[in-house]
């Protein structure tokens, strides 16, 4: 069997047959609606949230995984013979996800764990994962494969955009913008991550010319590097979402275009109906 383990939390929005079939073991968030708090992607799905998130005036909040879950988890891996694990999360600039999994880690003895902050969530998030997966599988060893995903880092791009800017201003997730978000909640601004940070990119007008202008973005991209793999991201709107893949395909056939989405924890913070592009 191969000797690092990788593991990451359900913010990286994996399906549960690729995380199967890479050996990748997933800790899941929590959402908390009303008085009753659930596990993404486990004892709640995305459908269902969005349906519940619409239905409430109050807007649901989150939370990271418990400390004992990942020992818990560190341990079993340990167990079944694991030498070494990569625990790869989305950004702590964000969430304590990834400052729980450190914390962790000092408490199993047996098993070398190295954290691997990926700065960024979603989409961008499961690229380092899948990275990770592929050199575990070929036997690279944890300090080689966060070496990798470093440099992995330089290279990976996310722009989005949301329909109501008060999810992430209320939520404290817009960093560094709040004295231009009054300004900012009338128009369609591109956010992407800094450091770790959600920050404001442009101002723009509407969502057509949102879109336009990160088009241009990966367009001076693939001028200056091969492209690897597109992915627009949803959050309830895979119709919009199948809509840019559409465009997308006749201009980039030459690379891997999928869809994936914005899950219960991320669509707490973005709301319903945000988009994103990313690409590597």
């Amino acid at each position: 069997m191969k000797k690092t383990a990788i593991v990451t939390d359900s913010t990286a929005y994996l399906s549960m047959e690729l995380t199967q079939e890479k050996e990748i073991h997933v800790i899941p968030l929590n959402v908390v609606l009303g008085n009753e708090s659930y596990q993404e992607l486990v004892d709640l799905k995305t459908d269902a949230f969005y349906q519940e998130m619409a239905e409430n005036e109050t807007l649901p909040t989150t939370s990271q995984p418990a400390i004992g879950d990942f020992v818990q988890l560190f341990e079993s891996l340990r167990d079944k013979g694991y030498q070494e694990i990569v625990t790869i999360h989305l950004s702590s600039q964000i969430s304590g996800t990834y400052q729980s999994a450190l914390s962790a880690a000092e408490m199993v003895d047996g098993i070398h764990v190295i954290g691997f902050d990926s700065e960024i969530s979603c989409a961008p998030q499961g690229y380092f994962v899948l990275t990770a997966a592929k050199l575990a599988e070929e036997g690279q060893g944890a300090e080689e494969i966060v070496q990798h995903l470093t440099e992995l880092k330089h290279h990976v791009r996310a722009y989005f955009m949301v329909d109501d800017l008060n999810h992430l201003h209320r939520g404290g997730r817009l960093s560094g913008a709040q004295r231009i978000v009054g300004n900012m909640l009338k128009i369609k601004p591109i956010l992407h991550f800094i450091d770790g940070k959600i920050v404001p990119f442009e101002k723009v007008r509407t969502e057509k010319k949102a879109l336009s202008r990160i088009f241009d973005l990966l367009e001076q991209d693939r001028d200056s590097k091969q492209l690897s793999e597109i992915t627009i991201i949803h959050a309830n709107r895979v119709g919009k979402a199948e809509e840019i893949a559409s465009v997308l395909r006749e201009q980039y056939a030459d690379v891997t275009i999928s869809i994936s989405f914005f899950g219960p924890v991320i669509g707490t913070h973005l709301g319903e109906g945000s988009i994103g592009v990313s690409w590597h």
